[in-house]
């Protein structure tokens, strides 16, 4: 839920809870900690601030910075970045979220100082519980999300061969705190987010959805006198998008797929059996892959279920609210159709994607035809990118250097400052029925998931073949690595012929990968490179993985020869990554803090 749509709704049942007159002047605009527990509605100001400095990013941005696209937009801070001005300072490191974070716990921690003290409902005493328990429980699963965004941007190795985290912080700081604080070990930050992430499910419900009668309230608020419309109130649908208890679990799953990978293991102190089993978790509650979306992979051209009368996507395990915009669209559209083309998806990407039966294209035995690169190959990449001689919004999209029927040059390669760098534009994310013209403006819905069931799938398909192998499942769990593989591949439409028919000799690649553990990892990675781009996961994906950052950005060139209209395609170099592999896959503590701060150690390499 949109943080500005979360302070309306809190302010109406603030209105209706507390003694105080919400909209009476204060004396002074001053607010003291005492005037927050007599004032609800500050109390939670402060919740809402945590909820306002959560590091979610709504469109595509730090994919740049990886091998999978480019930008044209030169003055790109994670284009400066990726070619070797990723420094230390906040200013030349756009990946650091160092001071949002820190300040949302600081509130958080005031927060948790008062909470049992602020007057939400005192003449309830059930209603006023409730509040103090819903409003804990949000408190202790924003923590620990706060936590996992600056372990996974600022841990690493220091000098002493220690894996640190970050200063762990559980009270206010003020002005007779000790600022020189050393930073926990890693081990220690995610047992504290695992703590958090325990506690947030234990006290608030799995989903917020109202009661039909009294008979559904918890004992606990029974025994003290509460009424199913107090509890709809406090914990009904109209705090759904809020954090509740199946978040929680989601992200205690995240931690723990961080913490077990190979960039963090070591000093971790989870295995990959806690993380697939915690991920497991999560996906029981939505019966397994009985609760997988057999349109999740393309859940953003779901117009209908994107309209605000709709109800909720079975993909989506938390978003933001909905907003109905063409930013996205005037960002990335190419320029024909009054776009920005911003976000250039490179051949790197373009290569990952497998052909349409199922083999990787450097396969000997997969039919790719560089000749013809777009044949055949899997459905996936024309919902993903738009590639030469692609169709959309009606428009065929030339790439090339050549130009259109209708002598139009401008979706070139490199034609105009807003063209496509590698040949290729974007088109996840982007709705085709949006017009980003000023002339003719037609905006639509969008949403951005912050948490999607297929994200939690392949952290466990991740977890599990690491832990356990492809087909095995020693706990029971019900399912393996390779059954969530198959069903993200069988959604996904490979394995057929061009008319959808299965093929009859199966996913000979996939049962190839089935029966060697290595190269189910190398599958399982590609997959999620695929059905997560643009999510701005490859980035940190990389990085967990301790796989090269620094590789070249290649793009494709289209000629065509002008008296036979053949094509041409030649492989380009377009970009360089300039990152040193030996340490920046652990990001930097601030320099300004180490500087500041004679305890604070910085990782090795910066």
């Amino acid at each position: 839920m949109k943080t500005r749509h979360i302070i309306l709704y809190l302010i109406g049942i603030l209105a209706f809870c507390s003694c105080n007159d919400m909209f009476e002047p204060a004396d002074e605009n001053n607010r003291q900690t005492e005037d927050m527990t007599d004032e609800s509605r500050y109390a939670h100001g402060l919740l809402m601030y945590a909820y306002d400095r959560l590091p979610y990013i709504t469109t595509t941005q730090t994919d740049i910075a990886t091998d999978d696209a480019v930008t044209n937009q030169l003055n790109s801070a994670y284009r400066s970045m990726a070619m070797g001005t990723w420094q230390a300072e906040e200013n030349n490191n756009p990946m650091s979220v160092w001071n949002n974070c820190k300040d949302g716990i600081q509130y958080i921690n005031l927060f948790f100082s008062i909470v049992e003290k602020v007057k939400y409902a005192p003449s309830a005493v059930s209603k006023q519980q409730m509040f103090v328990d819903r409003l804990k429980g949000e408190a202790f699963g924003l923590r620990a999300l706060l936590y996992y965004y600056l372990l996974q941007a600022h841990s690493g190795y220091a000098a002493d061969g220690v894996l640190y985290g970050v200063p762990l912080l559980v009270t206010p700081e003020d002005g007779s705190s000790n600022f020189n604080l050393a930073r926990a070990t890693f081990a220690d930050c995610v047992k504290q987010c695992f703590a958090d992430c325990d506690s947030a499910m234990f006290y608030l419900p799995v989903d917020y959805v109202d009661i039909a009668n009294a008979d559904e309230i918890p004992a606990k608020y029974k025994a003290l006198g509460a009424n199913y419309s107090n509890f709809n109130l406090v914990f009904g649908n109209k705090a759904n998008g809020l954090m509740s208890g199946k978040v929680a679990e989601a992200i205690k799953a995240q931690i723990a797929l961080l913490a077990a990978s190979p960039a963090f293991r070591d000093q971790s102190g989870v295995t990959s059996a806690e993380a697939a089993t915690l991920c497991a978790n999560v996906l029981k509650r939505i019966g397994g892959l009985e609760g997988f979306d057999p349109t999740g992979n393309i859940w953003y051209k779901n117009t209908q279920k994107l309209d605000p009368s709709a109800s909720e996507m079975p993909e989506i395990l938390w978003r933001e609210d909905r907003r109905k915009n063409a930013e996205q669209e005037r960002d990335h559209f190419p320029p024909t159709l009054y776009g920005s083309g911003r976000v250039n998806p490179s051949q790197n990407f373009v290569d990952a994607f497998p052909m349409r039966s199922g083999r990787p294209i450097t396969d000997p035995n997969s039919g790719y035809d560089p000749r013809n690169p777009y044949a055949n190959r899997d459905p996936r990449l024309s919902d993903d990118v738009i590639f030469n001689g692609s169709t959309f919004r009606r428009t065929v999209i030339i790439t090339g250097t050549y130009p259109t029927d209708n002598d139009e040059t401008d979706d070139n390669l490199n034609s105009i400052s807003t063209s496509t760098r590698t040949g290729y534009y974007l088109k996840k994310l982007l709705r085709e029925d949006v017009s980003p013209q000023s002339s003719s403006l037609i905006e639509q819905y969008h949403i951005y998931p912050r948490i999607r069931y297929t994200e939690i799938f392949l952290a466990y398909a991740e977890a599990a073949n690491d832990a356990w192998g492809p087909k095995a499942d020693p706990t029971g769990i019900g399912f393996t690595a390779y059954d969530v593989i198959k069903a993200i591949r069988v959604r996904a439409g490979l394995a057929t012929n061009e008319i959808g028919q299965p093929l009859p000799e199966g996913d000979v690649y996939l049962e190839e990968c089935a029966t060697d553990q290595a190269k189910m990892t190398n599958l399982i990675r590609n997959e999620r490179r695929i059905e997560l781009c643009f999510e701005n996961k490859r980035f940190w994906d990389i990085r967990r993985w301790m796989l090269p950052l620094n590789e070249t950005v290649r793009g494709m060139r289209i000629d065509r020869d002008k008296a036979t209209s053949e094509l041409t395609y030649t492989v380009i170099d377009v970009e360089e990554r300039v990152y040193d592999n030996s340490y920046q896959c652990y990001g930097p503590i601030p320099k300004g803090e180490v500087l500041k701060w004679s305890n604070l150690q910085q990782n090795k390499g910066w």
